[in-house]
């Protein structure tokens, strides 16, 4: 994540120039002095359009934690083994992430520095190859203390851990989110399951065909993705089951498992774990621990 985006710099300076331009043009028709009416656009739109960005300064210039950071060595294995300008990175990212969305409890939940520091840290993982992508829009995350159904009730028959709209908000369980991070390494985090429907999106529909995702990559990904789809079917896969939903909720899945568990990914699904290598421009995996004898 970049604190302002050069195409957004680009633009604004571009808007600024023809807008001044054009309200110079104008004054200077209607009165004496109007020319220097243009002078005023700039300081407007510039100000207006960088707003985002100089909220991202003043989140990355703040401190970090250092119980974030304990946290972030325990449960983040990637970020473990980084170095420190890969840390300082991914800690920044943590922090534009959190400036960026809004954060609303359900049911009793407290929001915690701790709960903002587990969605983010999904975010900062998943983009830290891509400096340059962002997740689109500024999002609204609901946490609600346990599984919830289809009408955002906590009933006995509720099973939704987590759940993404395309325009509306995220949906995560506390209960999930925290036993996902806990089991680092068993290729089920509901945040980056929801993360990952995020990247899907587009135009209100996912896919399993990442909008971000190369378009001379998506044919072979689509056919990749069926085969892999076929092997869960017939549990021959790492991944489980709820993979074989549909190609968006096989995406997700293998998100998970592509950070969770590299290695075996590696081993077991070759061509899946390069395509998603390919993908996110960068490679999970870590020094494997040692076996005890």
């Amino acid at each position: 994540m970049r604190i302002v985006r050069r195409s957004t710099l680009v633009f604004l300076l571009v808007i600024s120039a023809l807008t001044a331009l054009a309200l110079a043009v104008i004054g200077a028709r209607l009165w004496p002095h109007g020319m220097w009416l243009g002078l005023a656009a700039p300081a407007v739109i510039l100000g207006r359009g960088l707003r985002k960005s100089l909220a991202r300064l003043r989140a990355s210039r703040k401190p970090f934690p250092e119980a974030h950071r304990a946290w972030l060595h325990r449960h983040v294995p990637f970020y473990h083994h980084l170095d420190e300008a890969g840390r300082d990175r991914f800690e920044r990212d943590v922090r534009l992430f959190i400036a960026d969305q809004t954060f609303e409890a359900v049911d009793g939940v407290e929001i915690t520095d701790r709960l903002l520091l587990e969605v983010a840290a999904g975010a900062a993982l998943m983009l830290h190859g891509r400096p340059d992508w962002e997740f689109s829009n500024s999002r609204s995350f609901l946490f609600y203390p346990d599984h919830f159904d289809e009408d955002y009730y906590d009933t006995h028959e509720a099973h939704f851990e987590g759940m993404v709209h395309a325009q509306g908000p995220v949906i995560l369980s506390v209960k999930a989110m925290e036993a996902g991070w806990a089991a680092s390494a068993d290729g089920n985090n509901v945040v980056l399951h929801e993360l990952a429907h995020l990247l899907d999106y587009d135009n209100n529909f996912a896919d399993g065909v990442p909008s971000l995702m190369d378009p001379a990559s998506a044919a072979a990904w689509i056919k990749l993705v069926h085969r892999e789809m076929h092997r869960v079917k017939t549990g021959r896969s790492l991944l489980r089951r709820y993979a074989a939903k549909n190609p968006a909720e096989f995406f997700a899945v293998a998100v998970e498992n592509f950070f969770e568990r590299p290695h075996k990914m590696a081993r077991r699904h070759p061509k899946l774990f390069e395509a998603l290598m390919a993908f996110f421009n960068l490679d999970p995996r870590t020094p494997e621990p040692e076996l005890q004898p």
